[in-house]
């Protein structure tokens, strides 16, 4: 036997029994007469004692011959500790070891295997297996299965049905770019791993299925951030016969559950906020809200008063930071304009105006605008003593995302954005399609089967290329704490109006054929109204745990930020005889 215990069960009420314990030596202390070890495993550390006088020389020794990461079996009598540790649950206790037997023994690991380690990230992503001993890394990980089984369960309570849909299949020109698999059976062609099972649950839709959900992995080819990975789990789902409406009480209610269950709280009715309120009010389309700070548009009252940069800009906006005037120096304001300028926000120069306890009124632009213009730009933003306004001009779609970066910096700074605070939201009426400048076509805002709304059918169908511009879709996102955890769409079903949709979005009648006709095709028979949704899995787990999008931990076996897999070092070259196979040749730079 390995174990009577784990190493997080043992208390008081077990004083006097002997147990057998099996785990790794976190750590010793040797006091020459007597010895501490403390064993773990996943439940928990317990420690073991180690008393020359009332062990035999030969166990004696063995214990001093422990290293960190020995893997031990041990018996021996549950004692009542005489300096109990208060921080673990096992702290009232330690066992006087009556045997030891060493299981296997460990190198000196690269980083301790603590809460707080001493490992950088590329060390730990490279030594996964020690990382994952670790007791933040193994909560993560048991708390994402927890959410895993209650996702299965409630939707398996609404009648859904999980189904599994291919990892092998076409390559398609929408969205990230794909992995694409070389087939060997079919030389010359080649399948893509999928970004999303999109067009199977529509089809499983068609097949009368009704309602379908699958924990699924995805793949995408893109460029990697703290809340991305090359391949990642969703919360995929479809139901047929459903409105807008139903698709956003259903998943308003899993994501409710989800928070109860897995966090004990509980939520009311999730606010609403239209795409176009959301870039108005925040400048952008998964704005955190759990701190107000809302722009206000100052076009109004700061232009044509001889300022040039107000006067040629296409928008001037600001934010008003509450009680921060006395907060901030000219030198703190100096560096707060150099945190806006960096290339990744890119904004030219930033313009204060700060509301004194004093009464009085300072600002960067004060030669151009009277007390009187700054105060009237103050009653605007409801400023009040001590408050600060922060203001930024330029073009309106780049000024906005500039202004949403400094609102959130202001947001942490001021304390305002608490991890475990959590403020649901839906974002709806997204709009259908994006024009974009340099390839001069339209893209889809989401996908190319999302449906219009259906006071925008007829317009769509019927438009001129203004009118595309804005038509609305039936799209809705979900947004926790400014983290877009997942979204979906009612779909296109009716096949007219999917054709028109790839032509606008640049397809030919060939191209939609062959990458789409199977689609097209079963909407010719009998496909029903439908629209389905995905969470983003991972996020949503990193999101009620921590607070945060940062998705790495909650992933067994993540890649690093240049989508390699350090511990296994992939990807990888495989042999010639592999790519002759696969008719594929790599002519590879020569060695210097």
């Amino acid at each position: 036997m390995y174990r009577t215990h784990k190493c997080g069960d043992l208390r008081m009420e077990n004083v006097g029994e002997e147990v057998i314990l099996s785990g790794w030596v976190q750590g010793s202390r040797d006091l020459g007469y007597m010895m501490y070890t403390d064993l773990r495993d996943r439940y928990g550390i317990t420690q073991l004692i180690f008393i020359e006088e009332n062990t035999s020389k030969e166990l004696f020794e063995k214990a001093r011959t422990l290293g960190r990461e020995y893997v031990v079996r041990v018996k021996g009598t549950v004692l009542e500790r005489k300096s109990k540790n208060p921080n673990i649950p096992t702290g009232n206790i330690e066992i006087a070891v009556s045997d030891l037997e060493i299981l296997n023994v460990s190198k000196v690991p690269p980083f301790t295997i603590e809460n707080d380690t001493d490992g950088g990230e590329d060390i730990r992503m490279k030594y996964r297996y020690l990382d994952l001993r670790r007791k933040p890394l193994q909560e993560s990980l048991m708390f994402r299965s927890k959410v895993a089984v209650e996702t299965r369960s409630f939707l398996s309570k609404e009648g859904f049905i999980e189904v599994e849909t291919p990892v092998l299949i076409k390559s398609t020109p929408e969205g990230a770019r794909d992995f694409v698999v070389p087939s060997r059976m079919n030389k010359g062609q080649f399948y893509a791993l999928p970004q999303s099972p999109q067009t199977f649950k529509q089809i499983l839709m068609v097949g009368g299925l009704d309602k379908y959900f699958q924990l699924v992995k995805c793949f995408r080819d893109e460029d990697l951030r703290a809340d991305r990975q090359p391949e990642f789990t969703q919360i995929d789902c479809e139901m047929s016969f459903v409105t807008q409406e139903d698709i956003l009480n259903t998943f308003e209610r899993l994501t409710q559950y989800l928070f109860k269950t897995c966090k004990g709280l509980d939520f009311g009715k999730f606010p609403r906020m239209t795409y176009d309120e959301a870039m108005e009010k925040y400048g952008s389309d998964k704005p955190d809200i759990r701190f107000g700070m809302e722009f206000h548009n100052l076009n109004d009252l700061a232009k044509g008063k001889g300022f040039p940069v107000f006067d040629s800009a296409e928008l001037v906006v600001g934010i008003n930071a509450e009680g921060q005037a006395e907060n901030y120096s000219n030198k703190d304001i100096k560096k707060l304009t150099e945190w806006m300028q960096r290339p990744q926000i890119g904004a030219k120069g930033l313009v204060y105006v700060k509301f004194g306890n004093d009464g009085s009124v300072k600002s960067s632009v004060g030669k151009f605008y009277s007390e009187d213009d700054l105060r009237a730009w103050g009653e605007e933003f409801g400023a009040k003593k001590g408050d600060m306004l922060l203001i930024l001009s330029g073009e309106e779609e780049k000024t906005r995302k500039q202004m949403n970066e400094l609102r959130l910096e202001m947001g942490t700074r001021m304390g305002l954005r608490k991890p475990q605070d959590f403020k649901p939201l839906w974002v709806v009426d997204f709009p259908l399609l994006e024009w974009d400048e340099d390839s001069e076509r339209f893209h889809a805002m989401h996908h190319p089967f999302t449906s219009p709304k259906k006071e925008d059918m007829e317009r769509m169908m019927n438009g001129d290329h203004e009118t595309m511009k804005s038509l609305r879709a039936d799209a809705y996102d979900l947004v926790i704490n400014g983290v877009e955890i997942g979204g979906g769409s009612i779909r296109i079903h009716d096949k007219d109006l999917q054709s028109k949709n790839f032509d606008l979005l640049g397809f030919t009648k060939e191209e939609a054929e062959a990458q789409f006709g199977f689609l097209l095709g079963a909407f010719e028979y009998g496909a029903p109204p439908h629209g389905g949704l995905a969470f983003g899995f991972d996020r949503l787990c990193a999101v009620m745990m921590t607070g945060e999008g940062a998705i790495r931990d909650f992933i067994a076996f993540p890649k690093n930020n240049q989508g390699r897999d350090m511990m296994i070092d992939a990807p990888s070259l495989i042999h010639d005889e592999q790519l002759d196979e696969l008719c594929l040749a790599i002519n590879l730079p020569d060695e210097d």
